[in-house]
């Protein structure tokens, strides 16, 4: 667990910036927007990369949709995303992108006497929890998995995403693959027809309002979990394995693909098999543009190798897990390919 530490999570469009500055790079910095699932890591690296370097990477934690759309307009130097474009995407708009790190995430709730871990769900239920189906905190549904646990008749407030979010994208994927009607009805994408609930904005948006409504519900990757000391769910995964969400478990997902055999690291983690695999587990990729001056992919590529090599501890103290050097060398070559960089 993470020692305590006042948060800078709650900030969107949150600036990342150090002191030292000897140089025009230094002083003009590094520009990103996207994810708040990978902010936490991006601003553990950009402050020991600031000291170290005196360049600062000012990161906007916009949400997935919002990095997406401010690379594609040239805007940024690097957008992030937790729901990976599509090769065909990436042609078409003249981008390439990277995977960075393994991390996960998780349901949290705000249940008087229900603290964190003691409320074990499945992802069957968690879909009808937020399609309104399941309304009450003492539903036998919920009752069937958690006997001996005091449920309350409370109703539940379901909160999503406001955003376009790749949280909600790997939220959504894994509930596709283990609820048809989710499937149908739902499906997957950074932005969905949410059926009820209300919505906060970024990873901080949501876990503030499940800490403030009594009876809520929401997801969130797992460093903003630990950040906040919330109350967190133990989940059954595909291989019927009860578990609680960790670094381990993420990675345990990771290790059934294989980053360097798919096009454009086109991966998704969500619903592994494996006894120890967490079954919301994810990835945030780095976008770039081909057409951008090579100075500024440059630039951007230098601070993710530097975290790449130099980071990892870093990474593992909020329970980013670390790619595999395999594929830190596949990404070597297809930035080399693609950027002659």
């Amino acid at each position: 667990m993470l020692k305590s530490r006042k948060s800078q999570l709650a900030g969107l469009a949150i600036a990342i910036t150090a002191t030292l500055g000897a140089s025009a790079q230094a002083a003009q910095g590094i520009t990103g927007a996207g994810s708040t699932w990978v902010y936490p890591l991006v601003a553990k690296w950009a402050a020991v990369y600031a000291k170290n370097t005196g360049i600062q990477v000012n990161y906007q934690a916009i949400g997935s949709g919002g990095g997406i759309a401010q690379i594609e307009a040239g805007t940024v130097a690097f957008g992030a995303s937790d729901k990976p474009l599509l090769p065909s995407d990436l042609a078409k708009h003249g981008l390439v992108q990277f995977p960075t790190a393994i991390a996960g995430e998780d349901l949290v709730y705000n249940v008087p006497g229900i603290g964190p871990g003691q409320l074990i769900v499945t992802g069957p239920l968690i879909a009808d929890i937020f399609m309104g189906k399941v309304k009450n905190w003492d539903d036998p549904r919920i009752a069937r998995l958690n006997p001996g646990v005091k449920l309350p008749n409370l109703d539940i407030t379901v909160v999503h995403r406001s955003d376009g979010s790749g949280t909600t994208f790997t939220f959504a994927n894994y509930l596709s693959k283990v609820s048809p009607q989710w499937k149908a009805r739902i499906g997957a994408d950074t932005s969905v027809d949410w059926p009820t609930g209300i919505g906060g904005k970024g990873n901080a948006g949501v876990a503030s309002y499940v800490q403030r409504i009594r009876g809520s519900v929401g997801y969130v990757e797992y460093a903003y979990i630990l950040e906040n000391h919330m109350d967190y769910a133990r989940m059954l995964n595909a291989s019927g394995k009860i578990l609680s969400p960790s670094l381990a478990g993420f990675q345990a997902a990771a290790a059934n693909v294989d980053f360097t055999k798919a096009q454009d690291f086109y991966v998704i983690l969500t619903d592994q098999p494996g006894a120890a695999s967490w079954p919301i587990s994810g990835c945030t990729w780095q976008i770039l543009r081909k057409n951008a001056p090579k100075a500024s992919n440059a630039a951007v590529i230098r601070f993710f190798m530097w975290g790449f090599e130099k980071g990892q501890a870093q990474a593992r103290s909020i329970s980013f897990g670390p790619l595999p050097v395999s594929t830190v060398q596949a990404i070597k070559v297809y930035l080399k390919k693609n950027l002659g960089i």
